[in-house]
């Protein structure tokens, strides 16, 4: 499970904005807190991390042997170092009955912990909130992570409220990247209306519209939706398509069963900016 958790957040944190210091590689070079072993030529604009050993050498292969070596700027060789930005994630997890009827809550639960586990472990200065959600949405504190179940006695997919919660939650977080990691087998079949649960199945068009007007608040804040779907019937499929449509975010295809062998369907530009120098 954290081999998954690895894959899956590797394929997300590739696509990070520069930010406030934090711990993921960023595929660009430029000021950071980490030097690398890599060096090249000054350039105007370029940060100071002199590399005095190569630097010399390069005034001593320019003038010969002999002393004093004089140096000029064309001599000069600075590290690399790489951008490490700040992440502050959502976890959004579906304890809807469909979750549990078809096997797949129990899945989705261990990808939450081994997100957790690893995010904890390796990103210690990131934040993490976790959302359950089905009539209504709360927050579930990361201990209660392990007990936490499926179902209700009242039935409802309320992703909108969910991503209520999640915006708040974000805003506090006004550096890095904002981050939604919606982790569901359905479409919304409920909404609020004026602080009440409104459920029906199958959704009615007042349900996805709310849910898709979060979508939008969430994009216009900077907050990236990252979507793993538990089942592809291919209205399910049209549905994420909307979101990553409106938000830009990523969309993640999975069996219950086999979630490690998931399909990555990416709904934005694949090509990865290149290193600049």
């Amino acid at each position: 499970m954290r081999k998954i958790g690895q894959k899956a957040l590797h394929d997300i944190f590739s696509r990070l904005n520069i930010g406030r210091h934090g711990g993921h590689r960023v595929d660009r070079h430029g000021v950071g807190i980490e030097a690398t072993h890599d060096t090249k030529l000054y350039e105007y604009g370029d940060p100071f991390n002199l590399d005095l050993q190569h630097s010399v050498m390069n005034a001593v292969r320019r003038n010969g042997k002999g002393t004093p070596v004089r140096m000029t700027p064309e001599d000069f060789e600075v590290f690399r170092t790489e951008n490490l930005n700040q992440c502050s994630t959502v976890l959004m997890l579906d304890q809807s009955r469909s979750m549990g009827l078809n096997g797949c809550f129990e899945a989705a639960k261990k990808v939450a912990l081994a997100l957790h586990s690893l995010i904890k472990m390796q990103y210690p200065r990131d934040q993490l909130h976790v959302i359950g959600f089905s009539e209504y949405a709360h927050e579930l504190q990361h201990e209660d992570i392990p007990t936490s179940s499926w179902g209700s006695y009242y039935p409802g997919t309320n992703m909108q409220h969910a991503l209520v919660i999640a915006r708040r939650l974000l805003a506090k977080q006004r550096y890095g990247t904002r981050q939604v990691l919606m982790i569901t087998d359905g479409e919304p079949t409920a909404h609020l209306e004026q602080g009440i649960a409104y459920f029906n199945y199958p959704p009615t068009w007042r349900t996805i519209e709310q849910t898709l007007l979060e979508v939008k608040r969430c994009t216009k804040e900077g907050i990236i939706i990252n979507t793993f779907m538990m089942e592809q019937d291919p209205y399910l499929m049209r549905f994420v398509q909307e979101i990553t449509k409106i938000n830009r975010g990523r969309a993640f295809y999975s069996s219950p069963g086999h979630l490690g062998e998931y399909i990555v369907t990416d709904y934005i530009n694949n090509k990865r900016r290149k290193r600049i120098a």
